[in-house]
C-alpha cells in the first residue's frame, strides 16, 4: 500500500502511552503533565490491587497525534 510506513498513513502518527503509578498524588501529576504536553485522555482510568506490594495501582491511557514517522525506538515520554 502506497504511503504506508511502519503501520501509519499520511504525514502524522498517533502515539499511545499507558501511564501507571501507585494510587497517590504522583499519578495525578503524571497525567496532568501529559495533558499539558498535548496528550489526550483515551478511555477511562482503571485501578487494580497489587497484592505483592499491598497497594492500589492506577492506569490511564493517553494518545497524541504528532508529525513524523513511527519507529519502534521512539521515546514516547519525550513527545
Amino acid at each position: 500500500m502506497a504511503g504506508l510506513a511502519h503501520g501509519r498513513l499520511g504525514d502524522t502518527m498517533k502515539l499511545y502511552r499507558l501511564l501507571t503509578e501507585d494510587d497517590t498524588s504522583e499519578f495525578c501529576h503524571k497525567v496532568t503533565l501529559a495533558l499539558n504536553k498535548g496528550w489526550a485522555l483515551h478511555g477511562a482510568p482503571t485501578m487494580a490491587f497489587d497484592a505483592a506490594r499491598g497497594v492500589m495501582r492506577c492506569a490511564q491511557a493517553v494518545t497524541k497525534e504528532t508529525p513524523g514517522d513511527y519507529a519502534p525506538d521512539i521515546k514516547l515520554g519525550k513527545q
